[in-house]
C-alpha cells in the first residue's frame, strides 16, 4: 500500500516530537548535562561578600543563565568559615568562592571533596581612608601620593607604629583621638583579615614568614589585631562601616582594591556629591609589599565544573572589571577604560609578596585567638 506523502510527513513530525520529548527527558534525568542545552542548571553555593556586587548584577545574571545555562544560588558567608565550618559545610554546597588560593588546601584539609578549582580574578589588599588623613601619613614619612585619590603607604612602618602604641598625632594625624589603628575583618571569618594578618606577620618577620619564623613575631601580629576592636565578620559589612562612620569613626581599614571601585560605578552621581561637598574624601593606600587576593571557585561537585568555565570566560571577565573593579586571573586589567576606574587604582602592581602556606596561616590564626 502506498504511503501518503501527508503520512510520511506526519510519522516524521511525530519521531521529531518524540525525539525531543525524549531529549527533555534525558536532560532532566542529567542534569550534569543539562545546562545550556535544556532546563537552566541551578547551584548552590557560599561566596564572600566583596563579592556579593557581582553576583547580584543583572547583567552578570542573565549572562550566566543565557549563555551557559547557569542560575546561582550563592549565600554569603566569611571566606574562612565557608571552608572550615560544619554548619555551613553539612549544607552541601556545590560551590565555594572563598577569596584566597591558600583557602582551597584549608578545604581540603577540612574534608572537601574538590572536582575542581580555578582562580576567577584578582584584587590586592588595600589600606581604605580619607584624603586629610592620608595627608597626615604623607607628612609624618609613611605614605606618599600616587595621583588623585590614590596612595602608597609603607605597612611595615604603619603595623611598628600601632604595636608600638604611637598615637594618631604622632604618625601625622592630629585631629584623631587615641591610639593609632588599623581595623581588618575577624581572621577567622572572614579572608580580608585572614589576607591582612598573613601579609603583616610576613612583614614584621622580614621575608615571607615561616613556621620556623612565625614564633619570632606572632605576639606582635596579635597586638596589631587586639588594637582593632571590634573586627566585622565580612569584607562588605566593614566597608559598608566605613563608608557609613566617615573619618571620625573608621579612619583606616583593610579592604580590596575593587570595593571603593565598585561603590563608585554603582552611582557616579553620588560620587560627584561626595567629591564636590563631604568634608573628607575616601581614598586607597596601596602597601608596599601587598598581597594578591586570589578568588579561586571551588567546584564540589561535577555539576558545578562547568561554573569554573562559564565565569573565566571573557564577557564575564569584562563585566567583573567593567562594573566591579576586579582584575583578571593574573592581575591584568580589563579592556573597558572608564575614567573613574583609570583615575582611582594602579594599573600594575609589581610589588607583592606570596600569602603564607596553609598550615603557617592556620597555625597564625590559632595564636590570634589564644
Amino acid at each position: 500500500m502506498a504511503i501518503s506523502r501527508r503520512a510520511i510527513l506526519g510519522t516524521g513530525l511525530l519521531a521529531a516530537s518524540a525525539a525531543a520529548t525524549g531529549g527533555y527527558v534525558f536532560l532532566r534525568g542529567h542534569p550534569e548535562i543539562a545546562g545550556p542545552l535544556g532546563e537552566p542548571k541551578r547551584l548552590f553555593g557560599f561566596a564572600g561578600g566583596e563579592k556579593e556586587g557581582f553576583l547580584t548584577n543583572a547583567r552578570v545574571r542573565n549572562l550566566l543563565e543565557r549563555r551557559f545555562g547557569l542560575i546561582l544560588d550563592a549565600r554569603r558567608a566569611g571566606s574562612v568559615e565557608m571552608v572550615r565550618e560544619r554548619a555551613l559545610l553539612d549544607q552541601k554546597p556545590q560551590f565555594l568562592w572563598p577569596s584566597s588560593s591558600v583557602l582551597v588546601e584549608v578545604a581540603r584539609s577540612s574534608g572537601v571533596k574538590i572536582s575542581r578549582d580555578q582562580v576567577i580574578f584578582n584584587s590586592p589588599i588595600v589600606l581604605y581612608s580619607w584624603d586629610r588623613i592620608a595627608d597626615g601619613l604623607v607628612k609624618a614619612g609613611l605614605a606618599e601620593p600616587a595621583g588623585g585619590p590614590r596612595y602608597f603607604i609603607d605597612l611595615t612602618k604603619l603595623l611598628k607604629a600601632i604595636i608600638a602604641g604611637d598615637s594618631w598625632a604622632a604618625i601625622g594625624v592630629t585631629d584623631l583621638f587615641g591610639r593609632a589603628r588599623v581595623v581588618s575583618t575577624d581572621p577567622n571569618r572572614s579572608n580580608s583579615g585572614f589576607v591582612f594578618a598573613g601579609l603583616a606577620a610576613s612583614l614584621l618577620s622580614g621575608d615571607l614568614v615561616v613556621l620556623d619564623t612565625l614564633d619570632r613575631i606572632n605576639g606582635d601580629v596579635a597586638t596589631v589585631f587586639k588594637r582593632m576592636g571590634f573586627k566585622p565578620p565580612s569584607s562588605g559589612k566593614l566597608f559598608d562601616d566605613y563608608i557609613a562612620g566617615g573619618a571620625g569613626a573608621q579612619p583606616l581599614i583593610v579592604g580590596y582594591e575593587n570595593q571603593l571601585i565598585e561603590w563608585v560605578l554603582q552611582d557616579a552621581e553620588r560620587w560627584k556629591r561626595v567629591e564636590a561637598n563631604a568634608p573628607a574624601k575616601p581614598v586607597m593606600l596601596y602597601p608596599r609589599p601587598t598581597v594578591f587576593s586570589a578568588h579561586p571557585l571551588i567546584s564540589i561537585n561535577r555539576e558545578a565544573d562547568e561554573l569554573i568555565d562559564a565565569l573565566t570566560n571573557d564577557a564575564v571577565l569584562e563585566l567583573a572589571w567593567e562594573d566591579h573593579g576586579f582584575r583578571g586571573p593574573l592581575g591584568t586589567i580589563g579592556k573597558a577604560r572608564n575614567p573613574l576606574l583609570q583615575s582611582r587604582l594602579i594599573d600594575r602592581i609589581d610589588a607583592v609578596l606570596p600569602m603564607p602556606d596553609a598550615p603557617v596561616m592556620m597555625a597564625l590564626l590559632d595564636r590570634l585567638t589564644a
